[in-house]
C-alpha cells in the first residue's frame, strides 16, 4: 500500500479545516499567493503597454507565484521525508490539507440554506455575498438558491477535486502550484479590459488544469445525487467556462433543476443560458440537499484517494 497522503489530508480537511483563529493570526498560503499577483498586477500591468507585452508580463507573473508554489512545497516534501522516514505520510498531509477546502466551502454555504429557511433573506444575501461575484442586493430566495448552488457545485471542483487530483498526480508541491495557478486565475484571469491581455495566460493555464477535474467533479456529484448525466452531458458547454458546466449541469441535474440563467455583475445585467430543464424557483430545501449530495461526493472523493494508496 502506498502512503495514505491524499486520504489522511481530506480527513484533517473536513476534521479541522484551516481554524479562523489560525487564520486571524497568521493568514492563508493563498494569501500569500495573491499578494504576489497583487504586487505584479500594480506594477506590471501598465494600462499604456502593449497587449504582447502585457501577456508577457503576466506570464511572468504566473511563473513566478507558481514556480514559487512549486519550489517552496518541494523543499518542504523534501524536509519532512528527512525528518519523519517512514512516517513521512502524516507530515505530507500537514503540507497538504491547507489546499483543501472541503470544510470550509461547507461552513460558508451552509448559513445561506439556514437563513433562507427562516426566511431572512438579509441575512441569506449577507451570506451569500461571501461566496458569489454577482449582485446580491435584488436577489429573491430563488435567486439566492441558486447563486449559493452554483457556487457550491463550481467550487467543489476547484476548492477540492481538482487540487486533491494534483496532489494525486504531483504529491504536494502540485497541489500547491495549482493553487498559485487558480488563484491568479481568480484575482487576473478576466475578460474585462484591464485583464484581458495581462490575465491571459493564468485563465488559460487554469483551464489546462482544470480539464479533467472538472469532469470528474461533474461525475462525482452525479452519483452522489443519484442522476444527472444527461443534463450534464447536454448543458455543461452551455456555461461561458469550458470546465465550471460540468459540475454545474451534475448539479442542476441531480436536483432537477435549472441554474444560471442571467445574472447581473456591478450593474450589468447578462443574458446566461440555463443549465439544466427542471425548477428555476430553488428553495432552501434545494440548497439542503445540495449540501448533501456535495457532503455524499466528499465521502465518494475518500473512498477514490483511499482506493488509489492501496492500489498503488
Amino acid at each position: 500500500m502506498a502512503e495514505p497522503v491524499a486520504l489522511a489530508a481530506l480527513l484533517l480537511d473536513a476534521g479541522i479545516g484551516w481554524p479562523g483563529t489560525l487564520y486571524r493570526r497568521i493568514g492563508h498560503p493563498v494569501g500569500g499567493f495573491a499578494q504576489i499577483i497583487g504586487w505584479c498586477e500594480r506594477h506590471w500591468n501598465a494600462p499604456s503597454a502593449s497587449p504582447v507585452r502585457r501577456r508577457l508580463l503576466g506570464l511572468a507573473t504566473l511563473l513566478i507565484v507558481a514556480g514559487t508554489a512549486f519550489g517552496i512545497a518541494l523543499a518542504a516534501t523534501a524536509l519532512v521525508r528527512f525528518l519523519m522516514g517512514d512516517l513521512a505520510w502524516i507530515g505530507l498531509a500537514a503540507l497538504a490539507f491547507p489546499g483543501l477546502a472541503q470544510r470550509s466551502l461547507h461552513d460558508h454555504v451552509a448559513p445561506v440554506a439556514t437563513a433562507l429557511a427562516t426566511r431572512d433573506l438579509p441575512r441569506a444575501r449577507a451570506a451569500v455575498a461571501m461566496i458569489v461575484g454577482r449582485d446580491v442586493e435584488t436577489l429573491d430566495g430563488a435567486g439566492i438558491a441558486r447563486a449559493a448552488i452554483e457556487s457550491l457545485a463550481e467550487s467543489f471542483c476547484d476548492g477540492i477535486v481538482a487540487p486533491l487530483f494534483w496532489l494525486l498526480v504531483l504529491g504536494v508541491p502540485g497541489l500547491w502550484a495549482y493553487k498559485a495557478i487558480n488563484t491568479a486565475d481568480s484575482l487576473i484571469g478576466h475578460r474585462e479590459e484591464r485583464w484581458r491581455a495581462f490575465g491571459w495566460a493564468s485563465a488559460r493555464t487554469d483551464d489546462v488544469a482544470n480539464l479533467v477535474p472538472a469532469r470528474l467533479a461533474g461525475l462525482l456529484l452525479c452519483l452522489a445525487g443519484g442522476g444527472g448525466l444527461t443534463t450534464m452531458f447536454r448543458d455543461a458547454r452551455k456555461h461561458a467556462s469550458p470546465n465550471a458546466g460540468w459540475p454545474e449541469a451534475a448539479m442542476a441535474g441531480a436536483l432537477d433543476l435549472r441554474l444560471a440563467g442571467p445574472v447581473a455583475y456591478d450593474g450589468v445585467m447578462l443574458d446566461k443560458d440555463w443549465i439544466g430543464s427542471g425548477r428555476s424557483e430553488a428553495t432552501a430545501n434545494d440548497l439542503q440537499r445540495a449540501l448533501t449530495t456535495y457532503r455524499i461526493a466528499c465521502l465518494l472523493l475518500w473512498l477514490v484517494a483511499g482506493g488509489v494508496a492501496w492500489v498503488l
